[in-house]
């Protein structure tokens, strides 16, 4: 068990530690950043009973349905109001880079717990797999959406649609990332690598915009 927990737990505090580091200015009070990964992780458990009533319902029959509403929008949506009503009005939020630090904090605590199930459930033999695609897709979607939060609270005259925009892109790329899944069963990996190749590029260069703004930012105080 302590083997399995392990293996659950090394991805996500490498991501976790990745994406702090990146901080080119102010590094984050780390107990900031374990209440929001806690937010995440306790979000697992009501999000699956809505999931698992959805789908007792026959509602998630439907590949695009079940991909982009039921695990898309409904996981993405809860992470993104979490992040809204708990962390977007806090004091150490101080720039924009910032945004991506609790976005991550949150996708992976909501990542830590859904990991730690499957391999409870599956085996550790996928562990490595588990790693390399849903948790660091998880991690990449809050990159994203954490990089949105921060424009839209400093320095932004569009803050509600950069809000908005910190919803829909997560959404429909997490959408998109499981309907992969869920439509192409057997070759899924040909298609899923170019996928996560394209969101890790994408994730990096919102790391180093985001890191501009915050120098810009940095200047003028």
């Amino acid at each position: 068990m302590f083997t399995l927990i392990t293996a659950g737990l090394a991805p996500v505090f490498a991501l976790l530690s990745f994406f702090y580091l990146k901080d080119e200015y102010e590094l984050e009070p780390v107990m900031s950043i374990f209440k929001t990964f806690l937010y995440g992780a306790l979000l697992v458990f009501p999000i699956m009973f809505i999931q698992y009533a959805f789908m007792e319902e026959g509602l998630a029959e439907i590949s695009f349905v079940r991909s982009y509403l039921i695990y898309g929008l409904l996981e993405e949506f809860f992470k993104w109001f979490i992040f809204l009503f708990t962390t977007y009005k806090y004091s150490k939020f101080s720039n924009v880079y910032d945004g991506i630090v609790y976005g991550v904090s949150i996708s992976l605590g909501f990542a830590t717990v859904e990991n730690l199930l499957y391999l409870f459930a599956h085996g550790i033999e996928y562990a490595f797999s588990r790693a390399i695609f849903p948790v660091s897709s998880h991690a990449l979607f809050g990159v994203i959406m954490g990089y949105y939060m921060g424009r839209a609270r400093f320095k932004s005259n569009r803050s509600s649609f950069h809000l908005f925009l910190a919803f829909l892109i997560p959404t429909l790329l997490h959408g998109t990332y499981d309907f992969i899944l869920v439509t192409i069963t057997r070759t899924w990996v040909y298609c899923l690598v170019p996928f996560m190749i394209a969101l890790w590029l994408y994730g990096l260069r919102k790391v180093k915009k985001a890191n501009e703004y915050s120098r810009f930012n940095n200047l003028e105080i």
